[in-house]
Parts: C-alpha cells; sequence; structure tokens
C-alpha cells in the first residue's frame, strides 16, 4: 500500500503548481504582441457610445513615478502598464466611472476574476486599487466587450472600463501589490 502525502503537501503542491502557472503566462502575455492606441479619447458625449482606439500615443507622463507600475491619467482617459525596465508594455483608452480616485500612488490591493458591475452588467478581471467618498475603484471590462452606456450622472460608480483585450492584459500585468499612479 503506498504511502499517504500529508494535506498540507498536496496544498504547498498545488500552490506551487499555479504559482508557475500564472508566472508562464504572464510572461507570455508580456512577450506577446502589444498593440499600441492613438490619442483619442472615449467620447464623453451622452448620445455617443465612447470607443477607445489603437495608434502610438505620447509617452508616460511627466510625474508618474519609476519601475513597474500602472499608470492612470484622469484627464486623458489612458492606462499604461510600464515594465522594470521603463518601457511601456501596452496604453489604452479607459471609460472611467463618476467616481475617480485624487492623484497619488496607490497598490492592486486585491483583485475579483468575475463578478455584476454596479451598472448590471457582467465583468471580468476586476483589480481594485483605490476608494473614494466610500466607492471602490477598479479597473475591468465587460465580459461580452462592449462599452459601457454613458454614466447617470447621479449614480456614484468607480469602474474604470476597457476593452477586453486590454483588461486581459492588465489582468495579467496588474497583480495583487502592483503599484497604480494615478495623474491628472
Amino acid at each position: 500500500m503506498p504511502a499517504r502525502l500529508p494535506s498540507w503537501a498536496w496544498v504547498t503542491g498545488l500552490t506551487v503548481g499555479a504559482i508557475a502557472a500564472v508566472t508562464v503566462l504572464a510572461v507570455q502575455a508580456d512577450r506577446g504582441p502589444q498593440p499600441t492606441a492613438t490619442s483619442a479619447k472615449p467620447s464623453t458625449s451622452v448620445s455617443a457610445q465612447p470607443t477607445p482606439s489603437a495608434s502610438a500615443p505620447a509617452r508616460v507622463p511627466d510625474g508618474s513615478g519609476t519601475g513597474r507600475r500602472v499608470v492612470y491619467s484622469l484627464d486623458e482617459k489612458r492606462v499604461w502598464l510600464v515594465d522594470a525596465s521603463e518601457s511601456t508594455r501596452r496604453t489604452f483608452t479607459v471609460w472611467p466611472g463618476t467616481v475617480s480616485p485624487d492623484p497619488g500612488t496607490y497598490t492592486v490591493s486585491s483583485r475579483n476574476e468575475a463578478t455584476t458591475g454596479s451598472d448590471g452588467v457582467q465583468i471580468e478581471h476586476i483589480i481594485y486599487f483605490a476608494a473614494k467618498s466610500g466607492v471602490s475603484v477598479a479597473f475591468s471590462n465587460a465580459v461580452d466587450g462592449a462599452s459601457p452606456p454613458p454614466a447617470d450622472p447621479g449614480a456614484r460608480t468607480g469602474g474604470v472600463r476597457m476593452r477586453k483585450a486590454d483588461g486581459t492584459a492588465l489582468w495579467a500585468f496588474g497583480t495583487v501589490g502592483t503599484t497604480v499612479t494615478v495623474v491628472r
């Protein structure tokens, strides 16, 4: 009869395997094609759906820190994924909610693979990094890839939505503990 391993050995083995799998996926995502985005900003018009676009933007904003980080510009409605060598791995436009964090440095505090957003839309790749006036602020994308409808100005939402491919890239990059710098 073979010897049974203690339960802690199974848990340790599963944890090591999961960490290895996530590391491999993160490296693959980091080495994969890196689409770029244009300097066009999402529309804020209530009558039109905002549309992120794709072409090379300007450099990462001044005052956004150094090292590996996510940079979120409130005015440009844009995110940059910056690696440890200060290279931009990806940049894209976003659709912010009605509650925005103050400029400053934050840390990814938790992640949720999928849930329903406060607007009733199924979302995924939720990355929490700030809170303001009791509203959690997090990056996410709609599961169906749709852009959000124009926000009800009376609603208090902290979701910063993006295209599905951008959400997938941010999910691979923005692990718990990753720095998020918010600039004007």
